[in-house]
């Protein structure tokens, strides 16, 4: 009994602290970015300075001169002298940084909105109901999942260069909507709903319509929640396709715009890097409680 009882806490101990160094290691990348955003450009260049490729030579001799101490990172959790600068000028300064922001969430909200509709019906059609190559259409998809980005890339651009798309947001969020990972994902929620309820509304008259509205949908919140928040994600870090399919810059979402700010802006780097991640934390955080609520019901669907 004793051996039982402490091999438990054993295992629930080493369980906590391999948990708590997950939190860590996840946690460790945004609290440095946040905290090197309020640091003044010469401390965050002398304390990156062993990682920052710099292309003076004078800067490159003196990195050489140092020796040894240069290949170790001195990071500090305090800043020396904490300023806002680097928000006054991705906020006020530079209004470019605002616009990009504004497309991407142009790009992104329509994208989530139409594909958690698109996956909701095409899942209840796959889940629900009977019809010739339902499994081989399917499985398809499945196929269309598995496939890297790159290989429907090039159909996507012929695709959007006849129908006139290119360089226009349309040429992004049309592909977006349909993702075969929202109806697979859909497919798997809706395929626990029990069937008796389903056959009970039939028997009183309802309509697939009204089926989906009052009976799968209310069963399959969690789903769709993971799937807004999944989506999300995914297009909020776009990068190929508005490189690819958008060929003004300012018509690039913010995501891009990240990946050309120069090592003599880093501080405006770190800065724009926080505000680019509070729309996806926010989001995670107002989910997780739908989230929480769909694992605590899943009994009740099966």
């Amino acid at each position: 009994m004793l051996r039982g009882k402490f091999g438990s806490k054993l295992y629930k101990g080493v369980l906590t602290a391999c948990l708590a160094l997950l939190v860590v290691i996840f946690v460790f990348p945004i609290a440095m970015t946040t905290i090197h955003s309020f640091k003044t450009p010469d401390e965050i260049k002398t304390e990156l300075k062993p990682v920052i490729k710099s292309s003076d030579e004078e800067d490159q001799e003196q990195k050489d001169q140092i020796g040894e101490e240069s290949k170790y990172v001195d990071l500090k959790l305090i800043p020396s002298k904490a300023t806002l600068n680097a928000y006054y000028d991705i906020l006020l300064a530079q209004p470019q940084f605002l616009l990009l922001f504004w497309n991407s969430m142009k790009l992104t909200v329509p994208i989530v909105a139409g594909q958690v509709v698109v996956s909701v019906l095409a899942a209840y059609a796959f889940s629900q109901l009977r019809f010739r190559l339902r499994e081989p259409l399917f499985f398809a998809y499945i196929v269309v999942m598995l496939m890297p980005f790159q290989v429907t890339l090039v159909p996507n651009y012929i695709m959007a260069n006849s129908l006139g798309l290119l360089n226009t947001e349309w040429s992004i969020i049309l592909p977006g909507i349909f993702s075969a990972f929202g109806v697979f994902l859909m497919r798997q929620f809706m395929q626990v709903v029990p069937y008796s309820y389903i056959e009970a509304a039939r028997i009183d008259g309802a309509g697939h319509m009204k089926i989906l509205l009052m009976i799968v949908l209310p069963m399959c919140r969690s789903g769709m929640a993971a799937l807004a928040v999944l989506a999300f994600i995914d297009n909020w870090n776009m990068v190929e396709q508005p490189l690819i399919f958008l060929k003004d810059a300012i018509k690039q979402p913010l995501s891009v715009y990240l990946a050309y700010i120069s090592e003599d802006d880093i501080g405006l780097a770190f800065a724009a890097s926080v505000i680019y991640m509070l729309p996806a934390i926010l989001l995670m955080l107002h989910a997780e409680k739908e989230l929480v609520e769909g694992v605590q019901l899943s009994g009740v669907k099966g």
